[in-house]
């Protein structure tokens, strides 16, 4: 190990911009350091309050510091032929990374994690912070939280690490180029990452106190975790930095683990998904009789329809389904208001139109084909059972809508005999229908 050469990095940032503000390297040769690079940096960005507090770095401090791409030729000079250290090494890797991405310069190292590292060969800490690593092991770390003083202290612990009797084996096993260590989130076990399946499911990410910070879903559990990972935005870089553990369950099919997501996120709540946690617009189709007796079909938002006949939750899936309506009972796109401002229809796809538009047809013939569609709307068959894929071989999934209303899903094996709907409900579990549900399950529940 000690032919290798090593550099032992630590960056401070502006915090949500993560743009650097100092920059420490320590090259070491196994043995001793054999050069140093440390500068303050320009981020040409503000620096909040809360960071200063941490750090001690203030805005007054840097603004006459290089910017970056005045050291960047520095930082890729005692770098290179080199392997990236540091604790927590996805995270400085990436900043810096992305600091010569926005000079269009390339950089790329072999990286070791000093974080993973530790928790292989220095077992059994309670914590594996910088901090308390080197409280715990007698490290004197001075100044913390600036970049030579963490840099310094991460020399000092590599030390170490390099003098377990199993550091040769360990790190020549995280320096293979097919090997996660480097990849996986620093509090995350091995072990967890790998015994995640290949199959559909949802996945839990929790913190190191067990906390859920973020549910997703997935075709292939593994796999999406997996690109997470690989992930540079600053949501995917935060929750992994956090991740000290990641639960899943499967569900065999898609449906299901968007089912399964859903239930799970309304749950917990959990604050990397943001998204999920939005209130959707509704929109419903309303019909009315116009000066002529005709009858209209259109949208509004749900908010203003007291009665609603159907609700969606964008304007693409309830135009789409006025054009369905259309084509199946001959309505007038002008009518069913899929254009506006015309005298005559004239769509590009609806060519069925019989003339209402153009008084080629009685308003009572047209107007009874209108009432056709409401009545369809108004009583589609709404008890449904979806049949989805099971877990295993030997089982189903099912989905299931009595009235309209989602019940929940459930799974059963596939040697049990069902002769009657209502027998489901014993394989049931039970779920909440709400306006994501509806969304979900909306293309199985319109099929005109």
């Amino acid at each position: 190990m000690k032919t290798m050469l090593y550099t032992i990095i630590d960056v401070e940032t502006t915090g949500k911009s993560q743009r650097i503000t100092e920059i420490s390297i320590f090259k070491y040769d196994g043995d001793t350091v054999v050069d140093e690079f440390t500068s303050l940096v320009n981020p040409i960005a503000y620096i909040p309050q809360h960071i200063t507090a941490l750090t001690g770095i203030d805005n007054h401090l840097v603004a006459d510091a290089p910017l970056f791409e005045d050291i960047a030729q520095d930082i890729l000079d005692i770098t290179e032929g080199t392997i990236f250290v540091a604790h927590n090494v996805n995270f400085d890797y990436n900043i810096i990374s992305s600091e010569f991405k926005r000079l269009d310069l390339p950089f790329q190292r072999k990286k070791l994690c000093t974080v993973r590292l530790s928790r292989r060969l220095l077992p059994g800490h309670r914590s594996y912070s910088l901090g308390k690593l080197c409280q715990a092991l007698d490290i004197n770390l001075v100044d913390r939280h600036r970049a030579r003083g963490d840099a310094e202290a991460t020399v000092i612990l590599f030390e170490m690490l390099l003098a377990q009797p199993e550091a040769t084996t360990v790190f020549t096993e995280f320096l293979n180029k097919n090997s996660r260590e480097a990849t996986l989130p620093p509090n995350l076990p091995k072990a967890t990452f790998e015994a995640l399946p290949t199959t559909a499911g949802i996945y839990y990410f929790k913190n190191k106190k067990g906390k859920v910070i973020y549910v997703g879903k997935a075709i292939n559990i593994k796999k999406r975790v997996l690109s997470h990972f690989y992930s540079k935005t600053k949501k995917s870089l935060d929750m992994v930095r956090e991740t000290g553990d990641i639960d899943f369950e499967t569900s065999g099919s898609e449906l299901v683990a968007l089912l399964m997501e859903d239930a799970a996120i309304k749950h917990y709540y959990p604050i990397h998904n943001k998204v999920a946690k939005r209130a959707l617009q509704a929109y419903s189709i309303v019909s009315y009789q116009d000066r002529k007796g005709i009858i209209h079909l259109a949208s509004n938002k749900g908010n203003l329809v007291p009665n609603p006949m159907i609700t969606f939750y964008s304007l693409r899936e309830i135009r789409a389904f006025l054009e369905k309506l259309c084509a199946k009972y001959n309505l007038c796109p002008k009518y069913c208001h899929l254009q506006e401002a015309v005298t005559e229809c004239s769509h590009y796809s609806i060519t069925d139109c019989r003339g209402i538009c153009r008084d080629e047809e009685s308003v009572e013939t047209y107007n009874n084909r209108v009432l056709e569609a409401i009545y369809d709307i108004s009583n589609q068959k709404r008890d449904l059972v979806i049949k989805e894929k099971g877990r295993t071989k030997e089982e189903d999934a099912f989905v299931l809508i009595e009235n309209g209303t989602y019940l929940g899903y459930g799974f059963i094996e596939k040697e049990v005999q069902i002769q009657h709907p209502e027998e489901l409900h014993d394989f049931l579990i039970p779920q909440k229908n709400n306006r994501d549900i509806q969304k979900i399950l909306r293309p199985y529940l319109l099929e005109l």
